[in-house]
């Protein structure tokens, strides 16, 4: 968790992106991937290769796609209707993780769930 936050604080007003690779019902791996959206600051696009390599090392490392991740840089730890537009893997998780406001950052998690997001708890450990 607090990589996924680090990540989005070191680029506080763009939208970063990256995958997790779990195994089973653990999060195990986190590969963070370049944002190559035209807005970058407004939405996210994963960069077509780095997504490829990505899932190239999830198969030699025996890992399932866990979750996606990216950041909400002025808005809500909410998916956004292009959020739900683009969501392609309803077995993986969604982490938002939101910059807004003044109060520390807020990492949500979501499913796809009947062609919508439902929120689920997160459970950090370690």
């Amino acid at each position: 968790m607090d990589a996924l936050v680090g990540h989005a604080l070191r680029s506080p007003r763009l939208e970063v992106c990256g995958l997790i690779g779990g195994v089973g019902e653990v999060a195990v791996s986190r590969y963070p991937v370049a944002n190559v959206a035209r807005d970058p600051a407004r939405r996210f696009e994963m960069d077509p290769r780095a997504q490829i390599d990505v899932f190239r090392a999830l198969r030699e490392e025996n890992q399932e796609l866990y979750a996606i991740y990216h950041s909400h840089p002025d808005g809500p730890a909410e998916p956004s209707a292009t959020d739900l537009e683009q969501a392609a893997y309803p077995d993986a998780f969604y982490l938002i993780v939101s910059l807004a406001g003044t109060a520390a950052p807020e990492v949500r998690a979501f499913r796809l769930v009947d062609n919508a997001f439902a929120a689920v708890d997160l459970v950090v450990e370690g």
